[in-house]
Formats: structure tokens, sequence, C-alpha cells
């Protein structure tokens, strides 16, 4: 018997590296010192200008999003989406992307899939400075069902010392800015697909009038990167939640130094219409929206500089800061 004979097919995974190679490629700066292909990537963080640095670093996936992508057809988009997330992740601790690597598992290789995902990333991180060092392709038909792929992806990003955003100082009075979101970005796509595709047996290319799209192409809107709107003004920031699983009431709590409360006061923006339909047809609590949705605010910010709103890119006031017991409410 031959490896191919148990569903693993080496040759398929070499033809989709070769044009792998030239798409990463493609976001090498003077910090990459190999090829793509080595058992490991290098990086020289002599070339980053930061005087005290900082590795930090990311680990996460897109998780049932890819189910969608598959439905529709459309995989760059989650290829960016891995990234900008990764890079949202530690934005919020005052870090810049260094590198980025991924690992793409399936029930059997199609090198156009792992191409086009390819694709994404390579964009989303030319867009961010972040060099695509490496990654792994696991083709495993024992564990992936016919059909079936993950997607993940590791990032390293620097930071200087002195210049972390932690939170510590947050404290009663201060501001909450919201900063908008694309859609639902990676996260609570289980519930989505359920309300869309199993209760209401809508098809990926239906014709939604509410958003004036398909709703295929409300779901796979590309996670927005913040990197390039926020980073000018950290030093005028206390601490920053990407909102991710968990929603507003887990991931800012993560960034609350002790005895105090996140008022938010979600009149303050519109919620996009996609968040509307899951809660409308899921006959979805309000709680549990907040708790698995971001709602149309992808990153907070907390700050004491109330002109901080104005200045960064389509960011709008949402809250802010008392004394409490470490919770966020949401009026």
């Amino acid at each position: 018997m031959l490896y191919k004979d148990a569903g693993v097919n080496i040759k398929s995974a070499e033809t989709a590296l070769k044009r792998i190679k030239i798409l990463a490629k493609k976001t090498f700066n003077k910090g990459v010192l190999s090829e793509i292909g080595s058992f490991g990537g290098l990086f020289d963080i002599s070339r980053i200008n930061i005087k005290s640095p900082v590795l930090v670093s990311s680990i996460d996936g897109v998780g049932t999003k890819v189910r969608v992508a598959s439905m529709a057809g459309k995989y760059k988009g989650i290829g960016m989406d891995i990234v900008n997330h990764s890079v949202n992740d530690i934005l919020t601790l005052g870090a810049k992307p260094l590198f980025f690597l991924d690992y793409f598992a399936s029930s059997k290789l199609n090198p156009g899939v792992l191409t086009e995902i390819i694709e994404g990333m390579s964009s989303a991180c030319i867009e961010n400075n972040c060099a695509l060092i490496g990654g792994e392709t696991a083709e495993m038909p024992g564990v992936y069902k016919k059909g079936e792929f993950d997607l993940a992806g590791t990032i390293i990003g620097g930071a200087e010392r002195g210049k972390l955003i932690t939170g510590r100082n947050i404290k009663k009075g201060d501001i909450v800015i919201g900063l908008p979101s694309s859609g639902l970005h990676t996260n609570g796509f289980s519930l989505a697909r359920k309300v869309f595709f199993e209760k209401l047996r809508w098809k990926i290319d239906k014709y939604i009038p509410e958003i004036s799209d398909t709703i295929g192409n409300a779901l796979l809107a590309v996670h927005t990167s913040y990197l390039n709107i926020v980073f000018p003004y950290l030093s005028s920031i206390k601490g920053i939640a990407h909102i991710t699983g968990g929603g507003f009431y887990d991931n800012i709590v993560r960034i609350l130094p002790g005895a105090i409360n996140v008022v938010i006061m979600k009149s303050r923006w519109d919620v996009p219409h996609i968040f509307n339909l899951i809660q409308k047809y899921g006959d979805v609590p309000e709680y549990e929206m907040f708790h698995t949705f971001n709602m149309g605010i992808g990153m907070v910010i907390i700050t004491d500089d109330s002109s901080l709103s104005g200045k960064i890119k389509g960011s709008v006031e949402i809250g802010y800061v008392e004394n409490g017991n470490k919770e966020v409410i949401i009026k």
C-alpha cells in the first residue's frame, strides 16, 4: 500500500506549496531570514525599532465560519480573517505584528482551497506589515469528515515594555469608546448557522432586503483590523478589549483591574441588521446576543481622553467606568 491509499496525497501538498511560497514571499520584510519550507521560520528581532522589546504572542482560529466559506465556495476572506483577528488580539496589549504562522488541516487537501486561503492571509499580512514565515498543512482523513477543514494561526508581535497596555490604570470616570465591526467577524457562527440554515433553511445565496446583500456575503464579511487606526493613539489609551467569543461581558472584564464596572449604553450605536435578524428569527434573548456577538462593536477602548473618539476613525463613545464589582452592565 501507498500513503495515498490511506487518503493522504503528498504530491497535492507539494503542488500547493509552490504557489504558497510565492504568496508568502510577498509579505517578507528585512526581519525574515528563512524561506517557506524550512523546518522553522527565522526572524531577526534586532530589526524591530523598539527600545526595550517584549514579544507578544497569540493563537486562534476562525471557528465554524469555515463551514459558511465552504457553503459559499469563497475562501480568501477567512484567510484575511485569521490574520486580522490575531493582529487585533495582540494590539490590545500595545503590540505591532512581526510574523504569522498558519495551520490548515483537512480530510483531503484541495490545493485550490488552500491557495485561496493563503492569498487572503498574504493580503492581510501585507496590510498589517506582518510577515507570513511558515505554517503547517495537515491531511487527516481519519479525523475530519469528507470535505471538512479547519484553520488556525499564531502571531508574534513586539511591544515596548514601558508602553504595554494593561488596563491596570482604568478607574471611575474613564470613558468607553467603541470601534465598528464589519459584521460577525469570527465569532458566533454556530448559533448564526443554526438560525439561518437549520431553522429557516435559507440558502447561502438568499438575498436579504434588510442587509441589501445575500446572507452568505453578510456572514463572510472580513474581520476588521484596527491596527492602523488605533496604534497612533496608544499613548492615550488605558485598556483595549477585542470583542470576540464571549461578547461584551467576557472580553471587557478581562482588562478591568478591580472593583470597577463598565457601563455600555446600547443606544449609542446602530446595531447592524445581521444581528437583529439572528435575534428575531432565533428568538435569542438580548443578554445572549451581547454575550455571543460583537453587536457591531469589534473593539472597545477605555481612556480618560474625551477627544479620542473624534480622532479614531469611525469610533463612538459608548459608555463609562464606575465603581462596582468588576462587571459589564448593558443599558
